[in-house]
């Protein structure tokens, strides 16, 4: 097979005798037998159709079949590495559904075969969700490199850490050198700067070698504003029906927007062994099908076996996604807003819907989450009646991803600013609040570089050109508006200084408080893997109040009982002198600063227990 990437124009090929399947997948495929690629696409605007391979076009046949009026296809005695684009009415236009675009989202695909990669994991069978510990990453920032091989370098310190389950922010190609993701506009191409498909393979085969689960965050509510080319291919993929806060809305009934959703799930999880997948904003994710887009996503992924999982970002509250959607756990903005204004006193923009203190911390623990059908203060168009939220009670604690900062808590700040750099939360206080994130049954997730209490910022950032990019800038403004630091000085996502200033500095965690810090997340994350009370997952075992700013949790088990205390006040106060209503365990099994005895400090947190 002639790779044509580096080749000269090859000379004209024949097409491959093979039968025109209406079965097949959209975009390039490598054959099984290795005999040449099958080229597809569905094109409703145009009758001339051809494949562009060095120079050259290849004629594409229309399928006669009535049930897939509008595919065109041909098979060339090309493989992998091949690059090609196709030629709609002769103009040449990029494949959306290009397995890998080494040039960007406005060039040639390149043909991948998957069938290459001699895996290691082949005994593996993932994480369950009650045994997931997630830490959230973004490829690009998470080392100086920001690629996969340097990323797979750092795996065995998240090992080491605790951590269970590797969450990647997306991957699906966008526009630009570097972004957070969620502009990716060819959703079955890995983003070429982080490095080759081959490479990310390589990344999840070594995190299952070591133990580690590794999920991606894709983006099925819209795409991007730059490279989206499938209106060049049909304008059936979109619906007026819907609008989103991108534009115009994603039309889940039409089978080839359907097909695409679904089909590009899978191949994460087939073709790349991920894990699982967390859906962003699914409640931009309007269908009106007789089955949810959502249900079928669930249905296709728990369909191809092992703890394949799905977890859905949603802030209206909503049971019936896991009840009756079959998805296994949803993020929970509840608990970070009520944390946030806990610890920092916070009241602009969402966070004035939200108390704080160890009463609303208290009841949101108890109830899952804090809106239950309550009056939600601010107008949105997603919240019929604007009332937000219904009863969790069906829920089990590990379908509740709980976390007290992740990329969009940090990055919509104006200056991407991380809680422990808000001058007013101490350290202290970030490791108390850390104590009731990680020994809670709920699922944590932790941002990078959490655990050190890392001081580099996390803002949003975009490599957007010439008036895109300035409305773009001007958009996040106005979109955070309603927060006091918008309202002065703000980063200029295009910048590319923003982007290096989110790259972590590894080498401060050896250090003082962030060495400190770290400590604090080992030996939190090895008690919630080791106590026998603490490693439980149910929420039936766990009661939680308050003693005025003192937040109280308690767990009472065949195996022991254990009570947390978190002093969210600024007077220190000795645990035996609370007024609790229950007995105190007599054993200190943790405190948040490392003391021998059960003082409470402004921000400290204590584990007592027995048996």
């Amino acid at each position: 097979m002639s790779n044509f990437s580096t080749a000269p124009a090859p000379p004209a090929f024949k097409p491959v005798s093979q039968p025109l399947s209406s079965g097949e997948r959209l975009g390039a495929q490598v054959l099984p037998d290795g005999t040449g690629t099958r080229f597809r696409v569905w094109a409703t605007e145009v009758q001339d159709v051809a494949v562009r391979i060095g120079g050259t076009d290849y004629p594409m046949e229309r399928s006669g079949d009535p049930d897939h009026d509008c595919i065109h296809q041909t098979v060339l005695p090309v493989g992998a590495g091949t690059r090609y684009q196709f030629v709609l009415g002769g103009v040449p236009t990029p494949d959306p559904y290009a397995r890998f675009l080494p040039g960007g989202v406005h060039g040639e695909a390149e043909v991948i075969a998957f069938n290459v990669h001699d895996w290691k994991d082949v005994n593996w069978d993932g994480v369950p969700l009650d045994q997931c510990v997630f830490y959230e990453l973004h490829v690009g920032t998470f080392t100086p490199e920001g690629t996969y091989q340097a990323a797979q370098a750092k795996l065995p310190e998240l090992k080491a850490l605790g951590i269970t389950a590797v969450e990647l922010m997306p991957l699906a190609a966008f526009a630009g050198e570097y972004g957070w993701g969620y502009d990716g506009v060819a959703l079955y191409a890995p983003h070429a700067p982080y490095g080759r498909p081959e490479d990310l393979r390589r990344f999840v085969d070594a995190a299952h070698n070591i133990g580690l689960a590794v999920f991606l965050d894709v983006v099925y509510n819209h795409f991007g504003p730059d490279g989206n080319y499938l209106k060049n291919y049909s304008p059936k993929y979109f619906t007026s029906k819907f609008q989103s806060a991108w534009g115009e809305g994603l039309d889940y009934a039409e089978r080839h927007m359907r097909r695409l959703i679904t089909e590009n799930a899978q191949m994460w999880l087939r073709d790349y062994h991920f894990d699982g997948l967390r859906l962003d904003a699914t409640q931009s994710m309007p269908d009106d099908s007789e089955v949810h887009i959502l249900q079928e996503l669930a249905s296709e992924v728990h369909g191809l076996g092992g703890h394949h999982l799905m977890l859905a970002e949603d802030y209206r509250n909503l049971p019936m996604l896991v009840t009756d959607y079959h998805l296994d756990g949803i993020w929970v903005d509840d608990f970070h807003h009520e944390m946030r204004v806990t610890l920092t006193g916070d009241q602009d923009g969402y966070y004035a819907a939200f108390q704080g203190g160890a009463a609303a911390l208290a009841n949101t623990i108890n109830r899952g989450w804090t809106y239950e059908g309550q009056t939600w203060p601010m107008e949105d168009h997603a919240l019929p009646g604007n009332l937000r939220g219904k009863p969790a009670d069906a829920l089990p604690a590990p379908s509740f991803v709980y976390f007290i900062q992740n990329h969009d808590q940090i990055g919509n700040r104006a200056q991407g600013d991380r809680m422990t750099d808000v001058e007013r939360v101490s350290v202290a206080a970030f490791r108390g609040a850390s104590t009731v994130l990680l020994a809670l049954p709920m699922t944590p997730l932790i941002f990078q570089g959490q655990e050190w209490a890392a001081s580099t910022p996390f803002p949003f950032f975009s490599n957007h050109h010439g008036q895109l990019g300035e409305l773009v800038s001007e958009g996040r403004k106005k979109e955070f508006g309603h927060f006091e630091g918008f309202s002065g000085h703000v980063l200029d996502p295009q910048d590319r200084a923003t982007f290096e200033l989110a790259k972590l500095d590894w080498a401060e965690k050896r250090d003082g408080e962030h060495a400190q810090t770290l400590r604090t997340y080992q030996q939190l994350l090895n008690l919630r893997k080791t106590d026998p009370v603490l490693s439980g997952r149910s929420r039936h075992a766990l009661t939680a109040g308050h003693v005025d700013a003192v937040l109280w949790v308690r767990w009472t088990t065949d195996e022991g009982e254990r009570a947390l205390l978190w002093n969210t006040g600024k007077t220190a106060l000795t645990a035996s002198k609370l007024d609790l209503p229950f007995d105190l365990p007599p054993s200190l099994t943790f405190h948040s600063e490392g003391k021998p005895t059960p003082t409470l400090g402004a921000g400290e947190a204590v584990i007592l227990g027995n048996g």
